[in-house]
């Protein structure tokens, strides 16, 4: 084989490998680009105060379901017993594949933002480093949980 026809073989293969990582490329930017509303749109929630001396007993499911995108859709179940908080649990949202609170940023999951709001009886908590938005969706399916056990 001549080196003419050697060099002409590893152009082809060269052009074939760019070409790979620009359909790569284009991909991950359209992914980026088709979330990033979904992406502001969590970033933009507030969640709002609730009262933790006025929880009735029972048990309540809140969800957070966004406009933009589904990616982050949130549901949780709060059991309130004695006007406290006494379980949370995570039905939809972050967790591994088996049902389990995922690990997030840090070696912390949900379940330690949860702790947070208990502690405090706050929904005004500290999220979580480098899982933000994650974060505030499930804060967001408790408030509404919570507002649902509010006494009026």
């Amino acid at each position: 084989m001549s080196n003419n026809a050697k060099r002409k073989g590893k152009n082809k293969m060269w052009i074939i490998i760019m070409a790979i990582i620009g359909v790569i490329a284009l991909g991950v930017i359209i992914g980026i680009s088709l979330s990033a509303p979904g992406r502001r749109e969590v970033k933009e929630l507030t969640i709002s105060a609730v009262d933790f001396g006025k929880l009735r007993d029972g048990t309540y499911v809140g969800e957070y379901t966004g406009t933009k995108d589904h990616s982050r859709d949130t549901q949780v179940e709060v059991t309130i017993t004695g006007g406290k908080i006494s379980d949370i649990k995570i039905l939809k949202g972050a967790l591994d594949k088996e049902g389990k609170p995922a690990e997030l940023t840090g070696g912390k999951n949900i379940e330690d933002l949860f702790d947070s709001v208990v502690k405090s009886k706050s929904l005004q908590v500290d999220v979580i480093s480098g899982a933000t938005l994650t974060s505030k969706a499930h804060l967001k399916a408790l408030e509404n949980a919570l507002k649902q056990a509010q006494m009026e």
